[in-house]
């Protein structure tokens, strides 16, 4: 697919000696069908800022700016892709700022301007990182209004993942207090260069005006997280140390004190929070 008078990335990845590295979690998407798909899954651009984390050799930062983007900002820690998205930002004059930073040590907000977007084939060793900063900003509604972003399938189905479910756990709870998340495309492996072991899914969220259920964010993060430590214990064991009288707080809060962390709702989680705050 042409979107751009730009070379195909291939050639782009051969003329600048990219090879995906291992270590910085790289598998670059080279199909512009996929990346421009991706971009449109993203929602509306033309209004909106982008920042676009790990961009690589550029497959996602050209289907932005083709899709309209009004800006993209890009965050990319590789020294060596930097020349190839310096060709992209020679065609879109004004369009892309580029910085060669880490993401995990970058402080974003001066070069965004509302309304802002996240887009990004995040990589596979800092993704979940990186979405747990941005579901728990110290206020919200966060800086951004949307996330787009690719993960390995099985985060993926965490994040959305119900009670009872092998999968449900404090990512899915974090993410479903605050966003409504959905998996919007299936990428197999060998849709990416080098083609990684697993399937990967991109998940689009909506942030909400407020959390869904009112709840002390510090205590309830903290709660999530200690009954999912020991998820196998039942939650007057694996929350003793919340509270002396952990079992009074438990049916307080309308939840059993044998339940176990994985049946318990992120209303039920909630409601013990604001109990705990008492």
């Amino acid at each position: 697919m042409q979107i751009d008078q730009l070379p195909a990335l291939r050639d782009v990845i051969s003329d600048h000696s990219l090879n995906a590295k291992k270590s910085m979690g790289q598998n670059f998407l080279l199909d512009l069908n996929l990346t421009s798909k991706i971009a449109r899954l993203a929602g509306d651009l033309e209004s909106h800022d982008i920042l676009e984390v790990g961009p690589g050799p550029g497959g996602l930062t050209r289907g932005l700016l083709a899709a309209g983007a009004r800006r993209v900002v890009a965050l990319e820690k590789d020294s060596r892709c930097i020349p190839a998205l310096n060709d992209i930002a020679r065609a879109y004059p004004g369009q892309l700022d580029i910085f060669n930073a880490d993401a995990l040590n970058f402080d974003i907000s001066t070069h965004l301007k509302a309304p802002i977007r996240i887009v990004a084939n995040l990589p596979y060793n800092i993704g979940t990182e990186l979405l747990i900063r941005w579901l728990t900003p110290k206020e919200w509604p966060p800086f951004w209004d949307t996330l787009t972003l690719m993960f390995q399938k099985e985060v993926a189905e965490r994040i959305i993942a119900t009670p009872r479910s092998k999968a449900y756990g404090r990512l899915a709870i974090l993410a479903q207090w605050k966003t409504d998340p959905k998996i919007v495309m299936e990428l197999p492996p060998e849709a990416f260069t080098p083609a990684p072991k697993v399937y990967s899914s991109v998940v689009h969220f909506d942030a909400l005006l407020e959390p869904r259920f009112p709840a002390p964010a510090g205590l309830f993060s903290s709660t999530v997280a200690m009954a999912f430590n020991q998820r196998r214990k039942m939650l007057r064991s694996s929350l003793k140390s919340a509270s002396p009288e952990i079992e009074t707080v438990l049916r307080d809060a309308g939840l059993e004190p044998t339940a176990r962390a994985e049946e318990i709702s992120l209303e039920g989680f909630c409601a013990l929070a604001r109990r705990l705050a008492k």
